[in-house]
């Protein structure tokens, strides 16, 4: 059999481990892009990253027979670009850009849906750019951001002044990167007249978080699964992902809908996506939050413990131009978890479990997998790829149980087992 040549932007080990795994992916062989420091070191603009993409590429044993990405922004952008120039299957740059840019996002999402929360431009080094109306509380994000990083809520004007400030001091690189690639299409009035550095303002949405999951194929939108995004009590960091969703089915149906509604309007083909939405169950009501035109790699693992096979299937399928399909509930387990092991102070880790111990935990707790994401001596503000705005992660927990009780038990007996000891800072 032929083989297949698939280079990932952003290869890692975790996530080639997973696609190794997929059905049929014998004769798939798997090179990594970049890396994931390189695609995600803000300083390099996204023209460089192209360039070194396709030397990388010119050295290859094979010509690429699809170039995937499951990472956010730049990767999210460097696919369709590197797909059109090599004549491969991949998703249209601008409907690609309709996601990724948030006030361009929304404008086409009120064009088709009910569900939009309050929303206005804001331009950062404009004084007095609070709009009249302003529904505070509220957030204030760069119209391009990744990994919830620069999304800061203000209560009140002093807040938002303070918000806007940081985000003028520390979004520029992501604007700068913005930019390059906006250039590359043409833009309605609206968009071109923002610019890359604009922030936008939403209003506080509150409920139960749920992400839609699937993907588009020949103009033909499919739904694969809902997904739980559970807070900590209080906060706005993830403690957990849980599948499948807990919400009522009626729900799901509408949430489903709508999904296939807007990515229709968006014109995203031959690409998976997850949909973002804020949910009311008592009320029967949502509203959408954020769309990304790529599935979530930190569903992976649930998908593969609940229905039998990671959604990256959905992904390298469709760049082949193969059957995208997922099995349904023919996973080993009834519910999974990825639950985010946090701490919403800095600090330096004085201690965890070390590797031997971790394997034995895992030895010992079937459909359990641990990754710590510091060492001990590590300032947690300095670990890179491990913080939002208001935390820090210690260790993603995978895992995958019979029922919600058991999940929960698991979860406190990793917790307890990883030791984690972190020291405040002065």
């Amino acid at each position: 059999m032929a083989s297949s040549h698939i280079h990932v932007l952003g290869l890692d080990d975790k996530n080639l481990a997973t696609l190794r795994k997929l059905p049929g992916a014998d004769p798939y062989r798997f090179h990594g892009l970049l890396t994931r420091a390189e695609l995600q070191d803000a300083e390099t603009p996204v023209p460089a990253l192209l360039e070194r993409a396709e030397r990388v590429l010119a050295r290859a044993e094979a010509e690429p027979d699809a170039i995937v990405g499951y990472w956010d922004f730049p990767v999210s952008l460097m696919v369709p670009l590197l797909c059109a120039r090599h004549g491969l299957r991949g998703p249209d740059l601008e409907a690609v850009l309709k996601c990724e840019h948030k006030y361009w996002s929304r404008l086409e999402q009120r064009e088709v849906m009910d569900e939009v929360p309050w929303f206005a431009l804001v331009d950062p080094d404009e004084e007095n750019t609070v709009p009249d109306d302003i529904p505070f509380p509220v957030w204030l994000k760069p119209v391009k951001s990744y990994a919830s990083q620069l999304a800061l809520r203000a209560a009140d004007r002093k807040e938002f002044d303070a918000a806007l400030a940081r985000i003028r001091d520390e979004a520029g690189a992501i604007g700068d990167r913005l930019a390059d690639v906006l250039d590359l299409v043409p833009l309605p009035e609206q968009i071109e007249a923002a610019g890359p550095r604009a922030c936008l303002a939403e209003e506080e949405l509150s409920g139960a978080q749920a992400t839609v999951e699937g993907y588009s194929q020949g103009g033909r939108v499919t739904v694969y699964g809902v997904v739980d995004s559970v807070p900590y009590p209080g906060k706005s960091s993830f403690l957990r992902y849980q599948y499948p969703s807990s919400l009522p089915a009626h729900l799901v149906r509408q949430l489903e809908d709508v999904t296939k509604r807007v990515i229709s309007r968006f014109g995203l083909d031959d690409a998976t996506f997850c949909v973002e939405y804020f949910c009311l169950p008592e009320k029967g009501r949502f509203s959408l939050l954020e769309i990304n035109p790529r599935h979530s790699q930190s569903h992976a693992e649930l998908f593969e413990l609940v229905d039998g096979i990671a959604n990256h299937h959905c992904m390298i399928r469709l760049a082949l131009g193969e059957n995208p399909q997922l099995p349904f509930r023919q996973g080993r387990f009834e519910v999974a978890a990825k639950w985010f092991l946090r701490r919403f102070t800095d600090g330096t880790v004085t201690a965890r479990a070390g590797d031997a111990e971790i394997a034995e935990l895992e030895a010992d707790l079937d459909g359990v997998r641990v990754r710590p994401l510091v060492d001990a001596g590590t300032r947690l503000s300095e670990a890179p790829h491990t913080h939002d705005s208001y935390s820090y992660e210690l260790a993603h927990l995978y895992i995958g149980a019979h029922d919600e009780q058991e999940l929960r038990r698991k979860y406190d007996q990793c917790v307890s087992a990883l030791g984690f000891h972190v020291e405040e800072v002065p």
